[in-house]
Formats: structure tokens, sequence, C-alpha cells
């Protein structure tokens, strides 16, 4: 039986994503936050009658980047709402997963990123203290959905995710909600800070 060797994805907007070698021209945000609002964290394994996907992720660590860096221009607050994107078709896998896969994995992602940010008008690599920043905001928010929706003590996650910060989660809660309003929340968001950008 002969095999077929398809390396591109077909998205709803008509798109051919090419995952070897993805082109900006062929990314579109209402694919990113379909794909996004649809893919589960946490593999699925946590209470509520929705999964938490990665698009209220995103939502989550944008705002607690925000509170991280106030001072951030919207470019960089645009990085934080996409710094999972390319899971919009490479999937979410857990931590351990990505260790086994290998480095194939980081390199596709790395390769899908900067597609993602040149076709926003980012840079293909951000700044490293940008990064770091937004890495925080996203182990922050792990360390909430850990604590709040998937089951681990507050102790279990601190040992994963460092400690909690009181202070840049104050008011904030994980929320599970139907994936069409997280689609339309991240897409609303998403033109918003392109907006602020112009």
């Amino acid at each position: 039986m002969a095999t077929i060797n398809r390396a591109w994805q077909r998205m709803l907007s008509g798109r051919r994503l090419d995952l070897l070698d993805p082109t900006p021209v062929d990314i579109e945000i209402e694919d990113i936050a379909h794909g996004l609002a649809f893919v589960a964290r946490w593999n699925g394994q946590t209470h509520g009658d929705y999964a938490y996907s990665v698009a209220e992720h995103s939502l989550l660590t944008e705002t607690i980047f925000g509170r991280i860096a106030p001072k951030a221009p919207p470019g960089w607050r645009l990085a934080a709402l996409l710094h999972d994107a390319p899971e919009y078709v490479i999937g979410d896998m857990i931590s351990p997963v990505k260790a086994a896969v290998g480095p194939g994995y980081g390199a596709l992602d790395e390769r899908l990123m900067a597609a993602i940010h040149i076709r926003f008008g980012l840079p293909g690599a951000l700044p490293v203290s940008v990064k770091k920043q937004i890495k925080r905001a996203d182990k922050i928010s792990a360390w909430m959905e850990a604590t709040q929706i998937a089951g681990f003590s507050e102790a279990e996650a601190t040992k994963f995710f460092g400690p909690a910060n009181a202070a840049l989660m104050e008011g904030l809660q994980i929320v599970l909600r139907p994936p069409v309003e997280v689609r339309r929340e991240f897409t609303a968001r998403h033109h918003t800070l392109l907006e602020q950008i112009k």
C-alpha cells in the first residue's frame, strides 16, 4: 500500500499551511482562534463542563503579562496573546510528552511561531527580555489552572511552575466557556491589539 506524504494542513479559511515551511501569507487569525478554542489544555483532564482551551489560556496569559509589564507596547501584548499560537495546528502537548518527542517538536514550533509573528507585524524572534516576561506570565497561568481546575495541590503546582504571585493573580479566575465564546473573544482581543499597533 502506497503512503501519502503530506506536510500541510488545510484550514477552514481554505489556506493550506505547510507545516515544514510555513509562510506568513497562509496564516489567518480566524484559523488560529478557531483551532486554539478547540484545543484542550491539560489533555482535557480538567474539572468542568467545557474543556479549558489554549485560547482561554492565551487570554489569561496576555492579561497577566499586562500586569507584569504594564508599560509594554501593544506589540508585546499581542506576542503574549499569540505565545501558544502554533498549537492551532500542532496541538498542545504536556511537557513530559514534548520532552519524549525530542527537539523536532521545538523546531516545528519555532518555525510556525516565526511565520505567525511576521504575519502580524512582529519580529520573527522576540527580544529575550520579552520572552522571559511572557514565560513568567505563562507559568503563573499554568499555576492557576493547575490548582483551580486540574487537581494539583498548591505545593505541586509550585514545584512544577514556580511560586504563585498573589498580586499578579488578584481578581482573576479560571473560566470555562463554550469554544464559540472563547474564539470570539480571542479574535476580538487580537483585532484590538493590532489596531493599537498601527
